[in-house]
């Protein structure tokens, strides 16, 4: 008998689906909290992806070959626990009923790591669409390398309204359409429906003409959100694409089928009163109970995967008949591209003045070959910033295997997609720009810390020494801004050899943490003799004493290129018969990982402290009694005459360990 709710389902999908149309209800009114319409009307397009498209097997959630599936408007979450309890991933019905609750395997948006078959954490909205883009260029670069016979899979990503509005699915769109990744999917949710009401409130784009004009392959099924059938053709007029993106619209109807709450903002955001929520039920054909679990259904749809589970079986066989490629493959999996460094940049002389961003081109032309999952770009920036690939190639629809990609002027776009590449595995994503710009990136630096994603940010011209391109152009704030940020390693190295040292031991971590390397543009003294050996042994530590006196009364603390005027002021102030000591803080998160003891004997805080560093001060405290900074914006002048303009100066310390140590007499 035909589906009259839901045409084209099967029994078995028709309960499946209506199981988590009730569940989608029942999991936010029982947490008074959470979004049950779009989980519910997107509930007929999950069923038919998971039943009968992606490859899957909730038997081996982790099968590198599967397909990637992205849920980019997160806060419809319960869209997905349902699925995955449905089809018998390890979730719950115990899980569905801790929705939204402390410690649970449900929280109230996606959230990597947590919950079987989410990808990536999503709830900010168009990310995901981001995040997918680089999951695709991640797919295309491992097919490219070991061949479509070990890696052939597909990303699939569903986004709403919001996702579509929000700047970075413009940037991540273009780009994917400019790149031509044909195995990336994308459904526009096109519900009409926003928190403040219609969409047409602020909304009155084209969405087919805008994503044609990317260069994508659009298909439209209108209304026909609820069609099974409808929206498989869709689906396998993408898979026949083969040269762009594909954007299906779905015109669906948040809440559908409630007589009450369809198309209503309230159906957005608001959990479903008992008398709404008993009236869908019944039209549902479901008992009118909380928490409906078929105990049947899971077992039943991972019987039905028998062909998805057979493309497992199968890879895993060519896999094994592959041989010294297949074992790379799955090498390359488990470390994330890591570096096996046999070869070693060559070291800048001691005394030299060289600027921290050009060891990172020096790093890159070392390492890169060594460094099997690399992918490296910028934001326009790529000589500036120096993560040219000299040995690859560019990126593009017509190079598929190109590890060197130009984001264009995409930061956000960029740094979004380095993390869907890092949690695809097999890829070691590098972006760059300059640093002041990262404030375009910072959401997605954060869900790359959050997610755990293996995305190294290369930052440089890191402050007022960028010179005459003046106060937009000059960073203050955004260093105390990143390390606010919980799990991003800030990393400002001492000198260029320092840079080299840190470069290289990220590459070749099998999982670094997220990490923003802070480069200069102006040249620095590269430290030499006990001074480099002390940054050699302790650098990776996040802090160490560059100079050490027992008999110190002062220490003067640096970063970057501020070292170096600290290591002026230590020799002027030995000059005057002043003993001080000298330490770097290259990353304070890796130093606050370290032993209290060692942190204890680097900063020895029984003598006065005083740091310098081009930036703003807030924070300082932690490590030192006084901090020397700018605590403004910047200036339009030549890039020395700002840092002596600021006080960054050797001279400036000289003078205030001078005056601290009168007023203590």
């Amino acid at each position: 008998m035909a589906d009259e709710l839901y045409p084209g389902a099967s029994d078995l999908e028709g309960r499946a689906i209506r199981e988590i149309v009730a569940l989608a209800m029942d999991a936010p009114a029982a947490a008074k909290s959470g979004h049950s319409g779009t989980a519910m009307a997107l509930a007929p397009l999950g069923v038919m992806l998971f039943s009968r498209v992606l490859r899957h097997d909730p038997t081996d959630e982790l099968w590198s070959d599967r397909d990637r599936f992205i849920l980019s408007n997160g806060h419809a979450s319960m869209l997905q626990y349902g699925l995955a309890h449905a089809f018998g991933y390890d979730l719950s019905i115990e899980d569905i009923k801790a929705f939204r609750q402390p410690h649970s395997k449900t929280p109230g948006h996606p959230e990597v790591g947590v919950t079987p078959t989410v990808e990536v954490s999503t709830g900010p909205l168009g990310q995901g669409i981001a995040n997918a883009v680089g999951m695709a260029i991640a797919e295309r670069m491992l097919r490219a390398q070991f061949g479509e016979e070990l890696v052939d899979h597909r990303t699939w990503v569903i986004a709403g309204d919001g996702c579509f509005e929000e700047g970075v699915s413009h940037e991540a769109s273009s780009l994917a359409g400019s790149l031509g990744l044909d195995r990336l999917t994308l459904f526009y949710d096109d519900n009409h429906i926003t928190i403040d009401g219609p969409t047409e409130l602020a909304l009155h784009d084209d969405p087919a003409q805008r994503f044609a004009a990317y260069g994508w392959h659009v298909i439209n099924v209108g209304d026909q959100a609820n069609n099974l059938d409808v929206l498989e053709k869709a689906v396998r007029d993408a898979i026949a694409e083969t040269a762009r993106p594909t954007l299906i619209i779905v015109r669906s109807h948040i809440g559908f089928p409630s007589p009450e709450m369809m198309d209503t903002r309230e159906a957005h955001g608001s959990p479903f009163s008992p008398a709404a929520i008993s009236a869908v039920k019944a039209i549902l054909g479901v008992p009118d109970e909380p928490f409906l679990d078929d105990p049947d259904l899971p077992p039943l749809l991972v019987e039905s995967l028998k062909f998805q589970r057979n493309a497992r079986v199968s890879w895993e066989s060519r896999v094994a008949s592959a041989g010294a490629k297949g074992a790379a493959l799955l090498e390359q999996l488990k470390s994330n591209g890591a570096a096996t460094i046999s070869v070693y940049p060559e070291r800048y002389a001691g005394g030299s003045m060289v600027a921290t961003r050009k060891a990172m081109k020096r790093a890159m032309d070392a390492l890169a070959d060594q460094t099997p999952g690399i992918s490296s770009g910028s934001a326009d920036l790529t000589d500036n910033t120096g993560v040219e690939l000299v040995d690859s190639t560019l990126q593009s629809a017509t190079n598929p295997g190109g590890r060197q990609i130009h984001y264009g002027i995409r930061e956000f776009a960029m740094g979004a997609s380095m993390v869907g590449q890092s949690l695809h595995g097999g890829i070691r994503p590098i972006g760059s720009t300059f640093f002041v710009f990262s404030d375009y990136a910072r959401p997605s630096i954060r869900l790359a810390a959050l997610s755990h994603a293996s995305v190294l940010f290369v930052y440089t011209h890191d402050s007022v020494g960028v010179g005459e391109d003046g106060p937009t152009h000059q960073p203050v704030e955004q260093l105390m801004a990143l390390r606010a940020m919980p799990r991003l390693h800030v990393v400002r190295p001492s000198d260029a050899n320092e840079a080299l040292d840190l470069i290289g031991a990220y590459l070749s971590d099998d999982h670094p943490p997220t990490t923003a390397l802070i480069l200069s543009r102006q040249d620095m003294v590269v430290l030499d003799g006990a001074d480099a050996q002390a940054s050699v042994r302790d650098a990776r530590r996040g802090g160490y004493v560059v100079r050490e006196q027992d008999d110190a009364v002062f220490t003067i603390v640096g970063t970057g290129s501020e070292l170096g005027a600290c290591l002026k002021a230590n020799d002027e102030l030995a000059a005057r018969g002043i003993v001080t000591r000298v330490v770097a803080l290259p990353c304070w998160a890796c130093f606050d990982d370290q032993h209290l003891d060692y942190r204890e004997g680097v900063l020895r805080r029984s003598i006065p402290s005083v740091s310098l560093e081009a930036g703003a001060t807030l924070g300082w405290t932690r490590y030192v009694d006084q901090a020397i900074g700018i605590d403004s914006f910047g200036i339009s002048a030549p890039g020395q005459y700002a840092l002596d303009y600021f006080n960054m100066t050797g001279a400036a310390l000289v003078q205030h360990v001078e005056r601290m140590l009168g007023e203590t007499k």
